[in-house]
C-alpha cells in the first residue's frame, strides 16, 4: 500500500467518524416509531409501551408504537425490514421471527440473518411445565415414566406450532427419549383453557400467564425452563437441575433496526434502551411476573440471535416440525 493509498484511507475513515458523530448528536430529529409484530396488549406491546416512554424521556422525542400483527410475526419483521435505515423506524425482534420462522415458512419477506440491526435485548420470558392438579404427575420423573410406560399418549398443549410452548415441549422430549401428542391451540389463552378444563395433561405455559392458575392452585408446576430459579418460583426446580439441561429455554424479545442504521444512532438506541432497562421500576414489572431482564451491547444480542438461529432451525428439521 502506498502512501497515497494510505493518506486516502486515513482521511476516509476521519471522515467517516466525523459524520458519525454529526448523526449522534442530532439523532433524534423526531419521533421514533416501534413496530410491535403482534396485537396490542400482549406481552410485545406492553414492554414496549413502557420501555418507550422511559427511552423518549432520554431521548428528547416521542416514541410512536405501531402494531402490525399477523402471520406468526413476519408481517410487522418484514415492514422493519424494508424500512429506511435511519433510526426512526425500529422493531421490537421476537424469537420467533428472528430464531424460528425462516426454518418454518417456505417463503419469508426477510431474512432473519442478514435484514436486521440487533441493539439491545429487553427480556427472556422462561416457561413453567404445569399440570391439573387433579392429574396423577407430583413431579417432572412422573411424567417422564408415565411417558415411557405409554408412548404419545399423553397429551402436551401449546398455543401454536413453532412457538416458545410447541419447542420447549419437543426440545424436552427429545431430551429425556420421550413421546408425547402435541396439541396446538390458537394462541396461549385457548391452550390454557383446555389445560384446567382436563382436555390435555400438561402445557408449557410462560410463567408470567401460569402464575394466577398455580397461586390458586389449579395447576401445579412440575420445572421451570429457565437457568436459574425464579424468584416467582423459588421452589420449583429447573429443568436442568432435573437432569434435562437442553430444555433450557426462553422466549424472548428486543430492539431491533433495518440492516444499514448507523452505528451512532445504534449507540444512542442501545445506550438509552439500557438505561431503561436499569430501572427500578422497569425491572420490577419484567421480574415480578418471572421473567429475566435482558440489556447488553448490540453485538452480545447478535451472538444471542444467531445462537438461536443455529439451536431452533436444528430442533425444527430433527423433529421434522411443519406447519398445518
Amino acid at each position: 500500500m502506498n502512501t497515497r493509498t494510505i493518506l486516502s484511507s486515513i482521511v476516509t475513515l476521519a471522515a467517516s467518524a466525523v459524520f458519525s458523530t454529526a448523526i449522534a448528536q442530532e439523532y433524534p430529529a423526531k419521533p421514533i416509531n416501534v413496530v410491535v409484530s403482534f396485537s396490542a396488549g400482549g406481552n410485545n406491546d406492553i414492554r414496549a409501551r413502557m420501555l418507550g416512554a422511559y427511552a423518549s424521556d432520554l431521548l428528547g422525542k416521542s416514541i410512536i408504537i405501531e402494531n402490525k400483527a399477523g402471520a406468526s410475526g413476519n408481517i410487522g419483521h418484514g415492514y422493519v425490514a424494508k424500512a429506511k435505515p435511519d433510526g426512526y423506524i425500529l422493531g421490537i425482534g421476537a424469537m420467533g421471527p428472528l430464531a424460528v420462522n425462516q426454518a418454518l415458512f417456505p417463503k419469508l419477506a426477510f431474512d432473519a440473518s442478514k435484514d436486521f440491526t440487533p441493539i439491545v435485548l429487553i427480556e427472556k420470558a422462561p416457561l413453567v411445565l404445569v399440570t391439573r392438579v387433579e392429574k396423577p404427575f407430583q413431579s417432572l420423573k412422573d411424567v417422564v415414566a408415565q411417558a415411557k410406560a405409554k408412548p404419545g399418549v399423553l397429551s402436551i398443549g401449546n398455543a401454536g406450532t413453532g412457538g416458545a410452548h410447541h419447542l420447549s415441549a419437543e426440545m424436552f422430549m427429545q431430551t429425556a427419549g420421550i413421546s408425547m401428542l402435541p396439541v396446538p391451540y390458537k394462541g396461549g389463552g385457548p391452550a390454557s383453557t383446555a389445560l384446567l378444563s382436563g382436555e390435555i395433561d400438561l402445557m408449557f405455559e410462560q410463567t408470567y400467564a401460569a402464575l394466577p392458575s398455580i397461586q390458586a392452585g389449579k395447576t401445579r408446576a412440575l420445572a421451570v425452563t429457565s437457568d436459574k430459579r425464579l424468584p416467582s418460583l423459588p421452589n420449583i426446580p429447573t429443568m436442568a437441575e432435573l437432569g434435562y439441561p437442553q430444555a433450557t429455554v426462553s422466549n424472548w424479545l428486543g430492539l431491533i433496526a433495518p440492516k444499514g442504521t448507523p452505528a451512532a444512532v445504534v449507540a444512542k438506541l442501545n445506550d438509552a434502551f439500557n438505561k431503561a432497562l436499569e430501572s427500578t421500576d422497569i425491572k420490577e414489572k419484567i421480574t415480578g411476573p418471572g421473567n429475566v431482564v435482558g440489556g447488553g451491547t448490540p453485538q452480545e444480542f447478535e451472538n444471542f440471535i444467531q445462537a438461536e438461529q443455529k439451536r431452533w432451525s436444528a430442533l425444527v428439521k430433527s423433529a421434522g416440525i411443519k406447519l398445518d
